[in-house]
């Protein structure tokens, strides 16, 4: 089979065909993207339930998947509209400008958001700016550049998606039908490929995950005890873990931790880099430590490590999570006392939580009042 007649093919059969599934993805990425930011800058009018448990590791594994199965089907759509958008003139009417120059934010954003998502899911970190708040900002530029291009070309998505994929070419030449194809199958293999870092029975087949798990007690980590600054002052001998609850508090060591009642949970950690596994936790229910110091169950919680102060050095954990007796203070994980680049003496782990919320090295409990 020839290239000849690729040109024939371009338009917008294929244009609209593959960029309603674009915008399905787009859809889904700034949704879940939406609501893990929510889940980590939290408004008065947002819940987030603690249950059930996987529901992080669901949203946020979508966000990464239709983020990365949306690049195949860019690449096919610009291609397929590769020749306008060198067109002559440039500009014919004041409509016209503002329709090329919606093109340009789309493409631009579009670009922006999958090349610096990729980067972030592989912690590679080249670009001068902190990740988290411009990409979220240039998520509401993007989706506004889709719903402007959709309105302004409604007429001709109907149009173009009332024409046949199948129709007569000279022998050889590429159908639509055989673009289309090819592209469901890139964005699949892509998907394949990657998503087994979020879905464990995949892994084997995922050989371009970012992530494979690898790591001390069967977890990959993020953020290590020397990175953190916090390896002397997690194995000093004086470390003491503080519960407040206002003028009523309590402190215990590592061994008082120990001697309390042990719980054993297996709970998913789930980043925000769409990076999860489960694991069993062993540790104290933190209602338990709450009761302690005479706090009620519909109270916020902060958590406090000990690594200096930073972004997500301190953490508030809503009242519907910190009541949840699933929720632990954990001192294993999977049958071992937490390695020390996981969180050693003791760290959070609720269900349903970014792993970045998850405080490791605990140094204080805040009953937020």
């Amino acid at each position: 089979m020839t290239l000849h007649g690729m040109n024939t093919v371009r338009g917008p059969a294929i244009t609209a065909r593959v960029g309603r599934w674009l915008g399905i993805c787009v859809g889904v990425c700034f949704v879940t993207g939406l609501l893990s930011h929510l889940i980590q800058h939290p408004q008065p009018w947002f819940v987030w339930p603690a249950g059930p448990v996987w529901l992080y590791r669901l949203t946020q594994g979508l966000h990464v998947a239709t983020g990365i199965a949306a690049i195949p089907l860019l690449i096919v759509k610009l291609w397929s509209v590769w020749p306008k958008l060198f067109e002559r003139p440039l500009f014919r009417s004041p409509l016209h400008l503002l329709e090329r120059g919606s093109i340009l934010v789309l493409v631009a954003s579009m670009i922006f958001q999958t090349v610096t998502g990729l980067m972030n899911i592989a912690q590679w970190y080249a670009f001068g700016f902190y990740f988290p708040v411009v990409h979220y900002a240039m998520s509401y530029v993007l989706v506004g550049s889709v719903l402007l291009h959709i309105a302004v070309k409604i007429p001709v998505i109907r149009a173009a998606l009332a024409q046949p994929v199948d129709y007569e070419l000279e022998p050889g030449a590429i159908s639509r039908r055989t673009v289309l194809h090819g592209t469901w199958l890139a964005a699949g293999v892509a998907t394949v490929a990657t998503v087994g870092q979020t879905v464990p029975w995949l892994s084997r087949v995922s050989v371009l995950a970012p992530r494979t798990g690898d790591g001390p007690q069967g977890l990959a980590v993020n953020r290590s005890g020397a990175e953190a600054g916090v390896l002397q002052s997690a194995r000093a001998p004086e470390y003491r873990l503080t519960v407040t609850n206002g003028d009523a508090s309590r402190t215990f060591t590592v061994e008082q931790l120990g001697a309390l009642p042990q719980t054993t949970r297996r709970l998913p950690i789930a980043c925000v880099e769409g990076w999860s596994r489960n694991a069993e936790w062993t540790g104290v229910v933190l209602g338990e430590l709450l009761a302690a110091v005479g706090a009620a169950g519909d109270r916020d919680v902060r958590m406090v490590s000990l690594e200096p102060p930073g972004p997500y050095s301190r953490t508030v954990l809503p009242s519907r999570h910190a009541r949840d007796d699933q929720t632990l203070i954990a001192l294993r994980l999977n049958g071992e006392v937490l390695d020390i680049d996981h969180g050693y003496p003791c760290r959070l782990i609720a269900p349903s939580r970014p792993g970045v919320l998850q405080t490791k090295w605990l140094s204080r409990i805040e009953v937020v009042a």
